[in-house]
């Protein structure tokens, strides 16, 4: 049987005092280029004549949890039931790539090649929130909060870091000194967002991950044992005493897992927080290229947690169906806006304003049949 975990941050408090940041952060709903008001409030959302009243997606497990309460909240104040399925990045990019769902979503940006290779042409990523991927462990009697360094976290996935009392491990945790038990490595066994951003963090500050493992949605793992999508990982790691594993935030806590502290950049141990993750994406929208496909793991500052970064939704930018484009357009719009308040509750981090103002230029570029979707009916 299971004993009780390792203590998961508390976050109480960092949720309740940042309750209000998506507010601030989507700022009002501003007149897109054409002259039509598009404020989706729960007041302006409804469908117009015409509007296609479902839309199919599917794509990255890492934000599902905030994806079912958006879609839940949108259905009831606009009318338009989405179906999404939670089955991975890789999926998610196949998906919309073949053109058999309206949108797709990954954590990890496309790559041109896979760009090239849409069918339905221009693809466009529309940030939708922020969060961290965290290094969740089930650790029987342990009641402190494990800390990791970039080298021990590399050395566990490389294999060369096998048993929880290695002294490179107690060095920053001397209560695992007598825990003389192997780890059981968990990882994705599915192409994954989450391991995209997982493996781009080992690759920029491990030399020996980037040489022999790299970065991808679907890697070649050294050791461990699969799991499917985040609700697979964190299950496994549950089931599993001695075992340490990658989710993304939310899965730990309502897994009642332990979550470890990540020395960062600065020098920092850092606990995953929205307040850290948001502290990741400080300055980002100074540097991030046009076409907003960005990595921000690694990031400067004392407070910013290490691994984090964008989930995105993907959408063609001219689309033949001129009903569901002006759904579409108008389920992301509310996204940016309205939906940012359920952020900060799921422990997923808001768009920061000006990534806010980004992706409004990607949505008002969208076009049904030729036509601009926004204000479509």
């Amino acid at each position: 049987m299971t004993k009780r975990c390792g203590r998961a941050p508390a976050l109480g408090a960092t949720l309740l005092a940042l309750g209000l940041l998506a507010a601030a952060a989507c700022g009002p709903a501003r007149t897109p280029t054409g002259g039509a008001s598009t404020s989706q409030s729960s007041q302006g959302a409804q469908p117009t004549a015409g509007e296609a009243r479902a839309l199919t997606g599917a794509g990255a497990t890492f934000p599902a949890v905030l994806y079912s309460k958006w879609f839940d909240e949108y259905d009831k104040a606009a009318g338009v039931q989405v179906n999404y399925q939670a089955i991975g990045s890789g999926g998610g990019i196949k998906s919309i790539s073949d053109e058999t769902v309206d949108f797709g979503a990954s954590d990890a940006p496309l790559t041109d090649e896979q760009l090239k290779d849409a069918k339905g042409g221009a693809l466009l990523h529309i940030p939708m929130t922020l969060g961290s991927v965290v290094v969740t462990y089930n650790l029987p009697g342990y009641n402190g909060s494990l800390k990791l360094t970039a080298d021990t976290l590399a050395g566990i996935y490389l294999g060369e870091i096998t048993r929880w009392n290695d002294p490179r491990l107690v060095a920053d945790n001397a209560a695992l000194a007598p825990v003389d038990k192997s780890i059981a490595v968990v990882h994705r066994s599915d192409g994954s967002g989450t391991t995209a951003i997982f493996t781009d963090y080992l690759s920029a500050v491990s030399p020996a991950w980037r040489q022999r493992v790299g970065t991808s949605t679907s890697v070649n793992w050294p050791v461990g044992l699969g799991g499917k999508g985040n609700e697979g990982v964190a299950g496994e790691v549950k089931q599993n005493d001695y075992s340490l594993g990658y989710v993304e935030l939310i899965y730990a806590l309502q897994n009642k897992l332990g979550v470890a502290q990540l020395k960062n950049r600065a020098g920092q141990f850092v606990e995953p927080s929205v307040a850290s993750t948001t502290a990741a994406a400080a300055g980002v929208a100074e540097t991030i290229p046009d076409d907003l496909r960005v990595s921000i793991v690694d990031a400067a500052g004392d407070d910013a947690y290490p691994i984090a970064g964008f989930t995105y939704q993907l959408v063609y930018q001219n689309m033949t169906d001129r009903a569901k484009a002006a759904a579409l357009a108008k389920l992301l719009w509310w996204e940016i806006h309205e939906g940012q308040q359920y952020c900060a509750d799921l422990g997923y981090a808001p768009l920061p304003a000006a990534i806010v103002q980004k992706a409004e230029a990607k949505i008002e570029a969208i076009t049904g049949d030729g036509l601009p979707a926004l204000g479509a009916s």
